[in-house]
């Protein structure tokens, strides 16, 4: 990781926009769009540690950094060839006897699913005729209690977060800065700055690619 900022450096900056508003509130409006504008831009992206597979287990635990958890994943390989994502609605109908299988049907893994923010599995489960390691790139959220998040991915959406989180502080009901016209021009504007950041990572090679492999869920 390549240090840390707090959600209160944005925080400061909003204050003169909603003159009287509690520093919590605000914050949690912060976090709140911080989570969204991660999973809309899938821009926080993190290497997983290499994670050694188990014969005969199929679940295993991402190793995320504290106060975020994954949202997704982007690349994922077991001994250097790439793993085929899928729901897990589409891992059980590809191995019906998943994850029962016989030991005769233990193998090389082929397809990966996200189980929730801190699970995954693998399919088929593996056998013992090598030893297995995954390595994988993930996106990752703030979790709800988060204070903090990654000093490079909180510069790059700093925009974005903000036009986030004040398109709801000024629609909030008989409040002192409350002012409905001001929030629609923020809410525009976060639609804008969402789309111009997703045109940006769309110039990088293999976008298209990583667009179709990312899995994520709710």
């Amino acid at each position: 990781m390549a240090g840390i900022k707090t959600f209160l450096s944005i925080v400061n900056r909003l204050s003169p926009s909603v003159p009287g508003c509690p520093t919590p509130i605000i914050e949690q409006y912060v976090r709140d769009a911080a989570i969204e504008a991660c999973e809309r831009t899938l821009a926080w992206r993190y290497e997983q540690p290499r994670i050694r597979l188990v014969v005969g287990a199929h679940d295993y635990t991402y190793e995320s950094p504290s106060d975020a958890e994954v949202h997704a994943f982007i690349t994922a390989t077991v001994n250097d060839e790439v793993l085929t994502p899928v729901t897990l609605d589409k891992l059980y109908e590809l191995y019906p006897k998943w994850p029962n299988q016989p030991t005769t049907s233990r193998a090389k893994p082929r397809h990966i699913a996200q189980l929730d923010p801190d699970h995954f599995s693998v399919a088929p489960i593996p056998d013992d005729s090598e030893t297995y390691d995954i390595r994988m790139i993930v996106c990752l959220k703030p979790l709800r209690t988060a204070t903090d998040m990654d000093k490079s991915v909180l510069d790059e959406l700093e925009n974005v977060i903000m036009h986030g989180a004040l398109q709801h502080l000024l629609v909030l009901p008989d409040r002192s800065w409350s002012d409905r016209e001001l929030a629609s021009y923020h809410a525009k504007q976060y639609i804008f700055k969402l789309q111009e950041r997703r045109a940006r990572a769309n110039l990088g090679a293999g976008r298209a690619s990583i667009r179709a492999q990312a899995q994520g869920f709710e």
